[in-house]
């Protein structure tokens, strides 16, 4: 039954997936919005809101350490499996979709975009960590606002300063074929919240099915958070960028899981910063310099040659790798 709830919620959410990229790019089409926007906004906050309830629901209703346990494991596991799993699966996209779809290895992105998302990231949860690790109640409150300050303004710099939605469409799902004319706006929206919809009930059944695994496992509930429940809770993001890359857009792609990742870094970790203890050590703190290592070193490469290789974004299956078998052993 596990087997099988894992394998139907999978489809679930790669069918709301594919419903959520069509109808955000026909939003922004409609709208005259550019990569920017459509990519590392409008996808990444919505792929993002579903799971940024996740902390918030284990916090404040599971309550004690162990809701308390669970709830920065989700916290700090988000941006550490965008920075690593998701980079690798966009990564073996490329390398796939280049030899059955005879596209280009290295994804071909604008590196103002996606330089910028990571250089946000960067300083908002190198700041976030930075007060984890200090653990000094008074700073813990006040970088909560000024994080969701640097959120505006880094909104305000995307819009202003993005690339054009090139690209072919595919046709709206929920557009009758035989009309002439472009998508109507409702017909749009109602696309875009349906998926969506899909999206968090087939995470909230993979998540189910996760845990089942986890009990299993008898893993500690900080690990199981920072560990498995991400790859559940992340894999919209996931399927969007393969979606993406198979449609030859790259900046969307990794706009999405990079526009996610400063999502991350400032939201969810408000949740941290304001309604739990937020003293971050061991496990959690190799997880964030992991994630922060894996930001850093794609920034850098960026910086050098104004673009990403498809080799740099496998090396994220590395930082996983590392951080996952440092988990199990540590705990054992």
């Amino acid at each position: 039954m596990t087997v099988l709830l894992l394998a139907a919620s999978l489809i679930v959410i790669l069918t709301g997936c594919e419903g959520f990229t069509n109808g955000i790019e026909w939003f922004g089409k409609k709208h005259g919005l550019g990569e920017g926007a459509v990519g590392s906004i409008l996808a990444a906050v919505g792929t993002a809101l579903p799971e940024t309830l996740v902390p918030l629901v284990a916090i404040v209703l599971t309550g004690g350490n162990h809701g308390e346990d669970i709830g920065i494991g989700a916290i700090l596991g988000a941006p550490f499996m965008l920075s690593t799993l998701a980079m690798f699966v966009t990564g073996a996209a490329l390398v796939i979709f280049h030899f059955t779809r005879k596209r280009q290895l290295n994804p071909r992105v604008n590196s103002r975009i996606v330089g910028r998302d990571l250089t946000f990231f960067l300083c908002f949860y190198t700041l976030a960590i930075a007060a984890g690790i200090l653990h000094l109640r008074p700073l813990s409150l006040a970088l909560a606002p000024l994080l969701w300050l640097g959120y505006v303004v880094y909104v305000y710099l995307t819009l202003k300063t993005e690339g054009d939605l090139d690209g072919e469409t595919r046709e709206l799902y929920f557009h009758r074929n035989h009309l002439p004319e472009l998508p109507h706006p409702p017909r749009i929206i109602a696309q875009i919240v349906l998926s969506l919809a899909a999206i968090v009930l087939g995470a909230r059944l993979f998540v189910d099915a996760v845990g089942s695994v986890a009990d299993f496992l008898g893993l500690p509930a900080l690990v199981v958070s920072m560990l498995i429940t991400p790859i559940a809770t992340e894999l919209p993001e996931k399927f969007n960028s393969v979606i993406w890359i198979r449609a030859r857009k790259d900046t969307l792609a990794l706009g999405n899981i990079t526009g996610a990742m400063v999502f991350q870094s400032v939201f969810p970790v408000s949740v941290g910063l304001l309604l739990t203890d937020w003293r971050l050590s061991g496990v959690a703190v190799v997880s964030a310099a992991l994630a922060l290592g894996s930001g850093l070193m794609l920034l850098l490469w960026m910086w050098l040659r104004k673009t990403l290789a498809w080799w740099m974004l496998l090396l994220g299956g590395a930082w996983y790798t590392v951080f996952a078998v440092y988990a199990v052993v540590s705990n054992l």
